[in-house]
């Protein structure tokens, strides 16, 4: 038997400034790797990189004066309502910061008892101690404080009411999970809600509202030299600075692609490549989904598409294979593994396994691997994750 099955190793790499050749990078840190550490490179490995590095190499940064220009562009002196932000100082302050300098007034509506990923300021059981319908029920900033008291973040000690209300400008805040609710205030509306924009979009349209824009179309150009994402605008950017934006990057596709070709040059092997950011998982304590980028994946090669097709194993142990062990168990697993089904969708056999793509399933083990902190590795070698028990 072959004990080894996937292996997800962090590569270092040095610090990345714009202008950087990412490719001849990224492919000297794989093949040093290979070399200092004496593992072998194979086809269908994975080379998965962050984008926070390929953002970085392109430069595709913008200010918060760029942001606020683009706004003022698109509303005018209109009062606007800013809808379901997420709650994080990284992900959304600074984007708050560049729409509050383009509007003459800002209204803040804030979805609760937690934002889209999972960040929260009160649990559900507090709705239901207070007797709340996080349906219907609208609080003015002042109201949800005197009913609930502290609400600063689990994790971070952060009161995003008093933090969000101070960085629009000392703007006006009411908590509300109806998006339409913000019709009330006002009729030109930012929705800032990630996963669910063009829902929310078409919603507050039908109900009334004159113009609404959602996050990727602000800064989906370039504005008075900035960075842009023609396709996610704002969505998936982090500070970078004080008064600025990293944003998410552009032509992932031609990076990975490009990649792929070098270290074939350099390795004679097929290696996949991809661009990864939040993996899309969950904290069980927490409850905070691991999802603020629009996507997990921006950029990948040909054979990362799609889902796994996988049998259960302990189903096929326990109902085919369960009058055998040993070695005779092994043989016969292998056997049915060889012989599966091309699409065992809606077959007994795969049922259990995980029904997510497989940019998904690898970009959170790559975002688990690198960490987001100090660990230096924004590389991700992933090796044996096509290889199954029966190879």
């Amino acid at each position: 038997m072959d004990y080894q099955g996937t292996i997800s190793r962090g590569i270092r790499a040095p610090i990345i400034k714009k202008g950087d050749d990412l490719v001849k990078i990224t492919a000297d840190c794989i093949v040093g790797a290979s070399k200092e550490h004496g593992f072998p490179l194979q086809d269908k490995d994975v080379v998965a990189v962050t984008e926070a590095v390929l953002a970085r190499s392109q430069g595709n940064y913008a200010t918060t004066a760029q942001i606020a220009k683009d706004v003022k562009e698109k509303f005018g002196e209109e009062t606007v309502g800013l809808i379901l932000p997420i709650f994080s100082r990284n992900r959304f302050s600074m984007i708050l910061k560049g729409i509050a300098e383009g509007v003459k007034e800002l209204v803040i509506q804030l979805a609760y008892p937690s934002d889209e990923v999972g960040n929260s300021f009160i649990s559900p059981e507090q709705l239901i101690e207070k007797n709340v319908n996080p349906y219907a029920d609208v609080f003015t900033a002042e109201e949800f404080k005197a009913l609930f008291g502290d609400v600063r973040h689990t994790f971070t000690g952060v009161d995003y009411i008093e933090y969000y209300q101070k960085m629009g400008g000392n703007c006006k805040v009411i908590l509300a999970n109806n998006p339409c609710e913000i019709l009330k205030h006002t009729k030109y509306v930012i929705n800032a809600d990630i996963h669910s924009r063009f829902r929310t979009k078409n919603a507050l349209l039908k109900a009334g509202a004159k113009k609404v824009v959602s996050l990727h179309e602000i800064l989906n150009k370039s504005v008075d030299g900035s960075g842009y994402n023609e396709q996610y605008g704002v969505l998936g950017s982090n500070l970078a600075t004080q008064d600025s934006v990293k944003l998410f990057p552009r032509d992932c596709q031609k990076f990975v692609d490009e990649l792929s070709e070098e270290l074939f040059k350099r390795t004679g092997k097929r290696i996949e490549c991809m661009v990864y950011g939040d993996g899309a998982f969950k904290d069980p304590v927490g409850g905070i989904w691991e999802l603020a980028d629009p996507v997990c994946s921006p950029g990948y090669t040909k054979l990362l598409e799609g889902k796994p097709n996988e049998i259960k194993l302990k189903y096929v142990a326990d109902n085919e294979l369960a009058n055998l062990s040993g070695e005779e168990a092994i043989k016969a697993m292998k056997e049915v593994i060889k012989n599966k089904e091309q699409d065992l969708t809606n077959n007994m056999k795969s049922q259990g396994t995980t029904p997510r793509q497989i940019t998904d399933l690898l970009g959170s083990l790559a975002d688990l691997t690198s960490g987001s902190g100090d660990k230096g590795t924004p590389i991700i070698l992933i090796q044996n994750y096509f290889k199954n028990f029966s190879m």
